[in-house]
C-alpha cells in the first residue's frame, strides 16, 4: 500500500491548518490499506521549541488520527526526526558533488548581504548569481586549504519536466530562470529543506506527498533532485489553503486555531476533523456530522479542488452539538460522557456541597440523554442555567410563604402529580397538567405559583422553565426538594 507522511516542524503547537494536512494524510493512507508516518523536521534548530514534537504526535491522538510510524512509536524507516539523520544528507551532499550536480560554495553572508540588497534597490527578485558554480578544482582545494567556510549548492538546470500534479494538473516551474542555485547543505553540516525532504521521501519509501499548495512551485526544484540521485519521485498532491471565512490568512498569532485550545474548550476531536473537511473538498457528500470512517468511504483525491478552502469557525460549536449528540446516542461513548460530566460538577460546584446522589450514574446519563441536541458543548451543563441539576436548594418555608400562603397545598398537589405522572413526564403534559393544578388553589396565580416552584427546584429566580427543570431533575427529584422545602 501507499506511504505517505506529515512533516510538521517543532515550533509550536499544531493548528488546524496542520491538522488538516495530516488528516488528509491520514484518509489517504487509510483509505488505501497504507501506512501513515510521522516526521519531525527540525532542520531549523533556532526555532525549534523544546517539547513541541511530542505535543505534536500527542494531539494527532488525541485527534484520532494517529501515525504509523512516528518519533513516538518508531518502525523500520527511522529514526523519524531529521536531527537525528545528519549523516544521511551528508552522504547525498557528498554523492551529488562527486557527480558535479553540486557545488561548494564560499561566498560569505556580508556579499550575499550586498547582492539581496542591490536587487531590493533595483526592483529584482534577490537570488543568488551563481558565482562560485565555475571555481575549478583547483581554487576550490585552495579555499579549502584556507578553512574558509563553506556550504553545498544544487545546481539547477534549464529546461524541466512538467510532472502531473494529482490535485493541480500539469505543472512546471523553470526554477534555474527564476532564482539562484539553492544551498542544499548549511556550513553547520544541517540540511535545508529541498535535500531534507527528498532524501527522507527517498529512504522512507514515501509513494504520495500530500503537502500545502505553498509547496508547488518547489517541486519542479526536488524533481532536480531526484533526477540527480537517479531516483524515482513520489507522485505529488498539493493541498489548496485552509483560509478564514473572509478569504484571510488563518493567523497563529490569533492563538485560537491551535488544537490544545480547542480541547481545553472541550470540542469534540470528530467536530474538527468534520469542520476542516466540510470546507475543503475531496468528499462525495458535503453533510455536517460525518465520522471518520465516513470520510474515509467518501474520500477520493481526484475531487480535491484547487480551490482555498474557507473556514468557517462560528459554525463549530454546531458542529461540535451535532457530533455530542450521536455521542450521547451511542452506549459506549456515552459512558465517556458521563464520567467526564461528573468531573466537571464537581470541579464547577464541589465547595457547593454537591449531594452524592446528584453524581450517581443513572442521574447524570438520565440528564445527558434529556439535554441532547439541546447543548453544543458537554460544559454547557454546567453552567449557571443548569445550577439547579447539581445543586440541591437551601429554600425556608418563610421565604416561600411571601410569594404564596398556599406552600403546603400547592406542594401536595405537585407531590400528588408527580407520583401520577412519573413515568412520562414531558415538558408538553406538564405545562397542561400544572396549569390545571393552579386551578385547584384558593387564591395563588399561576404566575406566582411558578415562581415558588422555581424558587423550590433551584434557589433561583431566572432560568428554564419549571417544566422542563421538572423533566430534566426526573420525579423523584422534584419530590425530594419538594420534602425537603415543605420540613424546613
Amino acid at each position: 500500500g501507499p506511504r505517505v507522511r506529515f512533516g510538521p516542524s517543532p515550533t509550536g503547537f499544531l493548528h488546524l491548518g496542520g491538522l488538516r494536512t495530516a488528516l488528509y494524510n491520514y484518509i489517504f493512507a487509510k483509505k488505501h490499506q497504507g501506512t501513515f508516518i510521522l516526521r519531525v523536521e527540525d532542520t531549523d534548530q533556532n526555532r525549534v521549541v523544546p517539547g513541541a514534537a511530542e505535543g505534536i504526535e500527542d494531539m494527532l491522538d488525541w485527534a484520532g488520527i494517529p501515525p504509523d510510524e512516528s518519533p513516538g512509536r518508531g518502525g523500520p524507516a527511522g529514526p523519524y526526526v531529521q536531527s537525528l539523520r545528519l549523516e544521511l544528507y551528508g552522504r547525498a551532499s557528498a554523492a551529488l558533488l562527486a557527480s558535479g550536480a553540486a557545488y561548494r560554495c564560499f561566498c560569505s553572508p556580508q556579499r550575499l548581504q550586498l547582492l539581496r540588497r542591490d536587487a531590493l534597490r533595483s526592483q529584482h527578485t534577490p537570488r543568488y548569481d551563481n558565482r562560485c558554480r565555475h571555481l575549478t578544482p583547483t581554487e576550490v582545494a585552495q579555499k579549502l586549504s584556507q578553512g574558509l567556510d563553506c556550504v553545498i549548492r544544487f545546481r539547477l538546470e534549464k529546461g524541466v519536466e512538467p510532472f502531473q500534479d494529482l490535485v493541480y494538473g500539469w505543472n512546471k516551474h523553470e526554477v534555474a530562470e527564476v532564482e539562484g542555485d539553492p544551498v542544499i547543505l548549511k556550513g553547520d553540516g544541517f540540511p535545508t529543506y529541498h535535500l531534507a525532504n527528498v532524501v527522507d521521501d527517498h529512504y522512507m519509501g514515501i509513494t504520495h506527498v500530500l503537502r500545502g499548495t505553498e509547496w508547488l512551485a518547489s517541486t519542479s526544484k526536488h524533481l532536480l533532485l531526484y533526477k540527480a540521485f537517479g531516483w524515482e519521485p513520489p507522485q505529488f498532491g498539493h493541498l489548496p489553503l485552509l483560509l478564514n471565512k473572509d478569504g484571510s490568512k488563518l493567523s497563529k498569532r490569533q492563538g485560537d486555531i491551535f488544537l490544545e485550545r480547542f480541547a481545553r474548550d472541550g470540542f469534540l476531536p470528530e467536530a474538527l476533523l468534520d469542520i476542516v473537511t466540510n470546507c475543503g473538498s475531496g468528499f462525495t457528500e458535503k453533510q455536517m456530522g460525518r465520522t471518520l470512517e465516513e470520510l474515509i468511504s467518501q474520500f477520493e483525491v481526484g475531487r480535491i479542488t484547487t480551490h482555498s478552502a474557507l473556514l468557517d469557525l462560528e459554525a463549530l460549536p454546531e458542529f461540535n452539538r451535532i457530533h455530542l449528540t450521536r455521542h450521547i446516542e451511542n452506549q459506549g461513548l456515552r459512558q465517556k460522557l458521563v464520567r467526564e460530566l461528573q468531573g466537571l460538577v464537581e470541579l464547577t460546584y464541589g465547595d457547593q456541597q454537591v449531594d452524592p446522589d446528584v453524581l450517581e450514574k443513572e442521574y447524570v446519563e438520565r440528564v445527558l440523554l434529556l439535554r441532547k441536541g439541546h447543548i453544543s458543548l458537554l460544559k454547557n451543563l454546567v453552567s449557571s442555567d443548569y445550577s439547579y441539576l447539581w445543586v440541591r436548594p437551601s429554600v425556608s418555608r418563610q421565604q416561600l410563604q411571601t410569594i404564596s400562603a398556599e406552600v403546603d397545598e400547592i406542594g401536595k398537589l405537585v407531590l400528588g402529580l408527580m407520583t401520577r405522572q412519573a413515568a412520562a413526564l414531558t415538558v408538553e403534559e406538564l405545562n397542561k397538567d400544572l396549569r390545571s393544578l393552579q386551578k385547584q388553589t384558593r387564591e395563588t396565580k399561576y404566575s406566582s405559583m411558578m415562581q415558588l416552584l422555581r424558587l423550590v427546584l433551584s434557589g433561583r429566580q431566572h432560568g428554564p422553565s419549571v417544566a422542563e427543570m421538572m423533566v430534566s431533575l426526573g420525579a423523584e427529584e422534584v419530590c425530594g426538594r419538594i420534602h425537603r422545602a415543605l420540613s424546613s
